[in-house]
């Protein structure tokens, strides 16, 4: 049983129609805001997505080869803040949502974490802080941005993808906390005792980026290993079918011609638009699933 958190009614729907359509893993979706969610609602899952949108994470592990067993956290955290379509606030702005995802990640420490943002948050010190604050709790970092076209979508879609591991997760059967204080991990005293944050008795250790696993990177191996993720992206028919606009920056950009821009009076259609917009390209991040999985082959379920 996997866990869904998904704060647009709209998306959440989607996502129990597909779990019902058995497209993606079966499981729970939480309608809550993330700031809402606590560290104890997650025990028991082994996969969490939160800002799950249409699913295209789970799609994505599936399209990867990942089994739906194994842990796994994913998280596309709201763009708006960095996207140069925003009004730039960045980190002052109110859906800067990270800070609440971490304190999750913090107190449950999955095994492995995936992200995805705009490219435009590397500008704006998004980047930065996220492996600044996954590297302090002992999670190694890396990140690369990969468009849309590189699984031969027919549009750009530059987008930032994260991966972080750590060899010392908390697994996700039972609390956390219980369970690492069993295998010799204390609680911290003083103002970190708030954070939910365990350490070793005889010290942290550092999850070693440099080690003799290749630390996450998009690799030649994984596109042929997960070949199936790409071609389903779509062949040389899709860049064939799309069509060209030029928008408002005068930039011509091709698009699709099943996704028209206006919504024509049709309600459904402004729900699928904003759906779409806020979606991931699965194809994509089952390359950056398999990039992983091919450091990282393993990892006990």
């Amino acid at each position: 049983m996997n866990y869904y958190n998904e704060f647009e009614p709209y998306a959440a729907q989607w996502l129990s129609n597909l779990i019902a359509a058995g497209l993606i893993p079966a499981g729970h979706v939480d309608t809550r805001s993330i700031t809402d969610v606590q560290p104890d609602d997650l025990a028991g899952y082994r996969q969490c997505h939160f800002f799950a949108g249409i699913g295209g994470w789970p799609l994505a592990a599936r399209l990867a080869g990942w089994p739906d067993d194994r842990e796994l956290w994913t998280g596309s955290t709201p763009c708006q803040p960095f996207s140069v379509a925003g009004k730039g606030k960045g980190q002052d702005d109110d859906r800067h949502l990270w800070p609440h995802f971490f304190g999750l990640i913090r107190a449950r420490r999955p095994a492995a974490f995936l992200g995805e943002q705009v490219a435009a948050a590397v500008g704006k010190a998004w980047l930065d802080g996220v492996l600044d604050d996954l590297e302090g709790i002992d999670y190694a970092g890396r990140a690369v941005v990969v468009p849309a076209c590189a699984v031969n979508a027919p549009h750009r879609r530059d987008r930032l993808w994260v991966l972080a591991h750590t060899d010392h997760p908390g697994p996700q059967g039972q609390l956390g906390h219980v369970l690492r204080a069993a295998e010799g991990w204390r609680e911290q005293a003083g103002p970190a005792a708030t954070t939910g944050v365990l350490d070793r008795t005889e010290g942290t250790a550092v999850a070693d980026a440099d080690s003799s696993r290749c630390a996450p990177r998009l690799s030649t191996a994984a596109g042929a290993r997960h070949g199936r993720a790409a071609e389903s992206g779509g062949g040389d028919d899709f860049w064939h079918s799309a069509i060209r606009i030029t928008g408002h920056d005068a930039k011509g950009r091709r698009i699709e011609p099943s996704i028209p821009l206006l919504a024509h009076g049709i309600s459904a259609r402004v729900g699928r638009l904003r759906a779409y917009g806020n979606a991931i390209v699965p194809q994509v991040a089952a390359e950056v699933i398999g990039a992983y999985m091919d450091c990282y082959p393993d990892i006990s379920p």
